[in-house]
């Protein structure tokens, strides 16, 4: 029988190549920061190479590779962050583009979901949430004025279930003083570590009641609980 041949994927080169050509469409910067990027270590590597040269060759090429791979690799990270920035900017405002992203903006350490907890129908504006060491972060999508009655509505229900957490509300929308969709992940990591592992857990657990709309039994510490353990 005769052996079908896989077809190969583009190489490294090639998909690198791709990303630079989709985010310089979107970023016409990205090509002076990576310049910047890969020269500037360089021509540090260069000084430091005749410094320390002392007529000794070993050192002076030394000097300038790793001027060199530090370069490119700034060059990597620049563009890795650029062209984040540039896919998130294609979604930005339209509805759902927090559920869309919210899995790889958040570090571990966050428990969420893509579907929204709260969501009008009629305008597409919707609240995610996140639960993590920081307590539980509620990420409202759209115009703070016609989110904010939803997020608080949202807010009152989430203390009702764990009355002892702290719940953080986050904006994201076109307002000033929203945060933008491609700094969502710094903002969340700002958030003041709270609480343990074993008690975000315990806390994720008691807010998938709100979802499957579960009653809670009064008077529960969501602090006191602790997760069950296998035998």
């Amino acid at each position: 029988m005769a052996r079908t041949k896989k077809k190969k994927g583009p190489g490294r080169l090639s998909q690198m190549w791709q990303v630079f050509q989709m985010t310089r469409r979107h970023d016409a910067n990205i090509v002076w920061f990576m310049i910047l990027s890969i020269v500037g270590p360089t021509a540090v590597g260069i000084i430091a190479g005749l410094v320390l040269w002392q007529n000794n060759v070993f050192t002076l090429v030394m000097a300038i590779l790793i001027g060199v791979l530090i370069g490119v690799l700034l060059g990597l990270i620049v563009l890795g962050r650029r062209a984040e920035r540039a896919a998130y900017s294609q979604i930005e405002g339209q509805p759902g583009a927090v559920g869309a992203v919210i899995k790889s903006a958040l570090r571990r350490g966050w428990l969420s979901t893509e579907q929204p907890v709260a969501i009008n129908p009629k305008t597409q504006d919707a609240v995610y949430r996140a639960v993590g060491r920081g307590g539980v972060v509620l990420i409202a999508e759209g115009p703070t004025s016609r989110t904010q009655r939803l997020a608080e509505d949202e807010r009152r229900k989430t203390a009702k279930v764990v009355p002892n957490v702290p719940i953080t509300v986050i904006s994201v929308g076109p307002d000033h003083d929203s945060v933008r969709l491609h700094k969502l992940g710094g903002r969340m990591a700002r958030v003041k570590a709270v609480l343990t592992k074993s008690e975000v857990t315990v806390v994720n657990n008691r807010l998938q009641s709100l979802g499957a709309n579960i009653p809670i039994p009064k008077g529960i510490d969501p602090f006191k609980a602790r997760p069950s353990r296998g035998r």
